[in-house]
């Protein structure tokens, strides 16, 4: 009998320590941060810089996972999908990200994340620099005589650049041929080498190529001009088409989210995590080299500021016939 009690005690303790093992406080281990483009974009860009701030405070290594396809989708719905346990991430611009369901691509929408905003980052209409546009008005003009033929590459149903181009759409009063790549990066190759006509992606994207000449910098989506080094300043389109000004400033906003249901003091600590690397000096100088404005929003104010941000880029792309679904089929309503 001792012998068998013994033998049970031994196994109650075995039990408790792989318990206890399974149960270590959150993170004990590397983090999977995924970015549903391919890498050189705003978002990949910011998402690197996020993780290496939020590692050094988590004591982790967060990998930052490239998975393209399908207008941000496919990244997107692998992490929606996944175990909700803190160790798979997204990273991703939220005008891609709160118009997924309205294109038809999940019926879960911003309120079943946790989110926190990072960063914005204004558009600006690029031109290869042997384009026969110097202007933001040569290349209206162009489409206005061209209608259906212009071509603009973006990242993307929903992406930055996608919402760009129906900015410029509405300016010339006249469709463009959209021409969609994997990411910010692809797209601003093609933009490089002439294979789309213009490029209303993200400043950040093409801030250094702008200053070197490589491509020429139309006019930015910002509502005032900006100023990226001496002697360099876009314009903003509202001083050559103001009928737009509705809807500047238009921008990409970049986040970090995970899908509801993880405990609290795990995303306490995320949250700990985010805040500190918003401050970090390593991130903000990238974001000054990148003309990025950080605009942190914290998780607990984040649902509110995405309501109305949510309610402007659905209905700029259901009102361009670009989205299938009505925004209100989800609760969205028009602001």
């Amino acid at each position: 009998m001792k012998k068998a009690l013994s033998i049970l005690l031994v196994l109650a303790l075995v039990t408790t320590a792989v318990f206890a093992q399974g149960q270590q406080e959150y993170p004990n281990k590397n983090i999977n941060m995924t970015v549903p483009y391919g890498a050189g974009g705003t978002t990949d860009l910011t998402a690197r810089a996020l993780a290496n701030a939020m590692g050094k405070d988590l004591g982790v290594t967060i990998n930052i996972v490239n998975t393209a396809g399908a207008g941000g989708s496919a990244g997107t719905l692998n992490v929606q999908n996944a175990k909700v346990d803190g160790y798979s991430l997204l990273a991703n611009g939220m005008l891609s990200f709160v118009t997924l369901p309205i294109n038809g691509y999940t019926d879960k929408t911003f309120r079943d994340w946790d989110v926190w905003v990072a960063t914005y980052a204004p558009n600006v209409v690029v031109v290869p620099k042997d384009s026969p546009y110097n202007t933001i008005t040569d290349l209206i003009e162009a489409m206005r005589a061209n209608p259906g033929q212009i071509t603009a590459g973006t990242a993307g149903i929903g992406s930055g650049g996608h919402f760009g181009a129906e900015i410029i759409k509405k300016a010339a009063g006249v469709d463009y041929k959209h021409i969609t790549y994997a990411g910010g990066g692809p797209a601003f190759t093609a933009t490089l080498s002439g294979e789309v006509d213009f490029c209303p992606q993200l400043l950040a994207e093409y801030k250094d190529a702008i200053i070197s000449g490589d491509v020429k910098a139309l006019c930015t989506l910002s509502d005032e001009p900006i100023t990226i080094a001496e002697g360099i300043t876009i314009p903003s389109i509202k001083e050559f088409y103001p009928e737009v000004s509705d809807l500047l400033p238009m921008g990409e906003v970049t986040a970090i989210l995970i899908p509801k249901g993880l405990d609290e003091a795990s995303l306490q600590k995320l949250d700990h995590a985010f805040e500190l690397a918003v401050q970090d000096q390593a991130f903000l100088d990238f974001c000054e080299s990148r003309s990025f404005d950080v605009t942190p929003v914290g998780r607990a104010d984040s649902q509110a500021y995405l309501e109305e941000f949510a309610s402007k880029a659905c209905y700029i792309l259901y009102d361009a016939g670009a989205a299938p679904i009505d925004p209100a089929e989800f609760g969205i309503e028009r602001l």
